[in-house]
């Protein structure tokens, strides 16, 4: 049976090493998603950089999620949410731009 007690009991207590690894994570691969997307890259590149990027983004908002349980409102807690949603935007943005902009002659590398 998954106890999410249990899972949130170890989020909290092992919170510095979660988060330094999920911020640095969440930035490269967001980053990795604009680049890819700037540089004109085939579409599955841009899904799978934005599909771990979201990962890494939904694993984030879970783990604050479990601070706001318990009635931890902090500025830290505000700063990583509005982090991994910025992450997710950021990606559903990408993978909108190139969907748009891919068939377009100035955006196609037949050109």
């Amino acid at each position: 049976m998954f106890d999410f007690n249990t899972l949130a009991e170890l989020s909290r207590a092992n919170c510095v090493s979660i988060c330094t690894f999920l911020v640095p994570a969440n930035l490269l691969v967001t980053i990795l998603t604009m680049v890819l997307t700037a540089l004109r890259r085939p579409s599955h590149q841009i899904w799978q950089s934005a599909a771990i990027a979201s990962f890494f983004a939904s694993v984030m908002i879970l783990h604050v999620y479990t601070w706001f349980i318990i009635g931890v409102v902090m500025p830290p807690t505000f700063i990583l949410m509005s982090l991994a949603i910025a992450c997710l935007l950021t990606n559903l943005a990408a993978i909108i731009f190139h969907r748009r902009y891919s068939n377009t002659p100035s955006f196609s590398n037949n050109a």
